[in-house]
């Protein structure tokens, strides 16, 4: 109880000093409760404050937060008092459900930002995560972009630019909004090796991987399947391959190669690549990830049921789930299969 007799005391304080200065500014006190004690934010909203907002922009963004005009006017009144200036208070800011101006104009003043959620998944490429969280963030992706492709960085951090991709673990993280990139990619680079101590660590030991060859791996098996229930089995067919020191033959790796994701048949001239992602010539795993991988994938290559197959073929129904197989023969019967399909429907 103590502490909330000092917190009312602090807000009478506040409210006695905020009133002098209306006072001074020739504001009358019966007005002052306009300021101090009225509600004026309906429906809680983000602000976001840009460093070249003129005067009208301001006006427009607190008119959409705070539908009394009035109530606007003062919070701009209070502003001006406490001297705020856009380009010093760049930001994103949460008014929240009932806030007064007072509470308003203090929390744009003094750049009381509030943190904001930053998701990626579902991507590919450095460059598309850069894009993603770019529109998030304050920063542009060209400054992020330019950091993720700079090879001191990378080795810093730990990594090669091909391997600077596991680092990335897809997933929702708070950050000020005006977070610079560099800080950005260090605090990922945290969650990365957080991600990493411990269990999965020593999960990835016991494979005989490291985090960045598990997380290569799990890119090769989010490319070949987007099915849950069928990543573990995918997961443990290359599993198979690279303890035998067969070339894992995975069509998404010569994708990758050929720089297109969009192939819908890989041919020979496809597997004619010379590419050190290229699988169906060079044995064992790539020199890094073919694509960011999701935890979902991380954790199917981490806990992978132990299984006998070697080969796999998409099924002829298109359903996006595979046919696995143990031996050639019975490889080869599956893909003759799908191949006809492919050509009744004539996919080339």
């Amino acid at each position: 109880m103590p502490n909330e007799k000092k917190k009312k005391r602090i807000k009478i304080v506040v409210g006695v000093v905020v009133a002098a200065i209306l006072l001074v500014a020739g504001v009358s006190v019966p007005v002052t409760r306009g300021y101090l004690y009225d509600s004026v934010i309906p429906e809680g909203k983000m602000v976001y404050i840009y460093p070249t907002w003129s005067d009208a922009q301001l006006d427009s963004v607190l008119h959409d937060v705070i539908p009394e005009g009035k109530s606007v006017s003062r919070v701009k009144r209070l502003l001006s008092l406490y001297e705020f200036e856009p380009v010093n208070r760049v930001g994103a800011y949460r008014l929240r459900t009932g806030m007064t101006v007072r509470e308003v104009a203090l929390k744009l003043a003094k750049g009381s930002q509030t943190p904001v959620r930053v998701t990626f998944n579902n991507v590919r490429t450095l460059e598309q995560l850069a894009e993603r969280v770019s529109q998030q963030l304050y920063f542009s992706g060209e400054e992020l972009s330019a950091l993720l492709y700079n090879d001191s960085v990378c080795a810093e951090l730990g990594f090669t630019r091909a391997t600077l991709p596991a680092m990335f673990l897809p997933d929702t993280y708070e950050f000020y909004w005006t977070v610079k990139p560099e800080s950005f990619v260090r605090r990922l680079n945290k969650e990365y090796n957080r991600y990493w101590e411990g269990k999965r660590g020593q999960q990835a030991k016991a494979l005989g991987l490291t985090p960045v060859e598990v997380a290569t791996l799990a890119s090769i098996v989010e490319e070949e399947t987007n099915k849950r229930d069928e990543m573990g089995t995918v997961a443990g067919l290359y599993m198979n391959r690279l303890r035998k020191g067969m070339p894992l033959q995975a069509d998404p790796t010569v994708k990758f190669a050929w720089g297109d994701f969009s192939l819908r048949r890989i041919l020979n001239v496809h597997l004619a690549i010379e590419s050190p992602y290229n699988t169906y010539r060079v044995t064992g795993l790539p020199p890094g990830p073919i694509r960011i991988a999701s935890k979902q994938a991380i954790d199917a290559v981490l806990n992978h049921q132990p299984n006998g197959y070697y080969y796999m073929c998409a099924r002829e129904d298109f359903s996006g789930y595979h046919n696995f197989a143990v031996t050639l023969a019975e490889h080869q019967r599956n893909a003759l299969r799908y191949q006809r399909e492919l050509n009744r429907l004539g996919i080339r």
